[in-house]
């Protein structure tokens, strides 16, 4: 039987639902998601900060040793300079300062994700190195844009929306000097590499990387910390081997050490 003269006449009434469902796809993924929150950030720093007192740097690839690490903005004033980490979420939001990995909850699904203070930390010491610039001259901030709600008690540098503008103008004391401000501009500026396609690629590739190697590493079942190695020192078990919390005695778990 020919299905021609039926699909045909759907087809042309309802091709406009192909590029709808492209598009769909393209505002639904992490890539596009984190694109708009970055602009968000971008715009309100834009519009509610001074531009003679605070200079805006967005996406900022630096090299580090083990391979490039990307800032979403870098805010230069004389009050310090700024480190910027945008995530752009939904749902609830649970963590602290000190916890490896913050909790997100969508109704009865919840996934863990990288704590951005730890993950904001390594771009903050590539900085430094970068400017020579003290702890007290350089802030980390997190900014979370979207639907999330916090339902921990969170640190003052980790803000949703335009609570981030707030916190980088609650800095008032002078730590850097106009001329200071003009060559950390200008040291960024020419320490970054290229913005280019192959620079992303090669930053994306590297960060999958390290992605794979924490998703094969063996972690802690209590806290989702590093296991380490440990050896049983008394009782029937004494001298064989098992996987210990790094993070011992603050957390006791274990696991079992599955022969080679």
């Amino acid at each position: 039987m020919d299905f021609a003269p039926v699909i045909q006449p759907l087809i042309h009434a309802l091709w406009y639902l192909i590029p709808l469902a492209i598009l769909g796809g393209i505002i639904q993924s992490p890539q596009f998601k984190g694109w708009v929150g970055e602009s968000l950030v971008n715009l309100s720093a834009r519009l509610f900060l001074d531009k003679n007192t605070y200079h805006l740097i967005r996406n900022v690839t630096l090299p580090t040793e083990d391979g490039t690490t990307q800032i979403d903005h870098i805010i230069v004033s004389p009050f310090g300079v700024f480190v910027v980490e945008t995530k752009n979420m939904q749902g609830w939001i649970f963590g602290s300062a000190r916890q490896r990995y913050w909790t997100q909850k969508i109704y009865k699904h919840s996934q863990k994700f990288q704590n951005p203070l730890h993950q904001n930390y390594k771009h903050v010491k590539t900085l430094q190195a970068l400017l020579g610039l003290s702890d007290t001259q350089v802030h980390s901030v997190v900014v979370f844009v979207g639907d999330a709600t916090f339902k921990t008690e969170m640190p003052g540098n980790v803000t949703r929306g335009g609570g981030y503008l707030r916190f980088i103008k609650s800095h008032q004391d002078i730590v850097l000097s106009a001329e200071e401000v003009s060559e950390i501009v200008e040291k960024i500026a020419s320490g970054r590499l290229k913005a280019s396609f192959k620079t992303h690629r090669e930053h994306v590739k590297h960060v999958q990387s390290i992605v794979e190697e924490k998703e094969n590493a063996v972690r802690c079942p209590k806290c989702q910390g590093d296991m380490v190695r440990r050896v049983v020192k008394r009782g029937e078990n004494v001298g064989k081997e098992f996987w210990g919390c790094s993070a011992f005695p603050r957390c006791r778990g274990m696991l079992s050490l599955q022969p080679e």
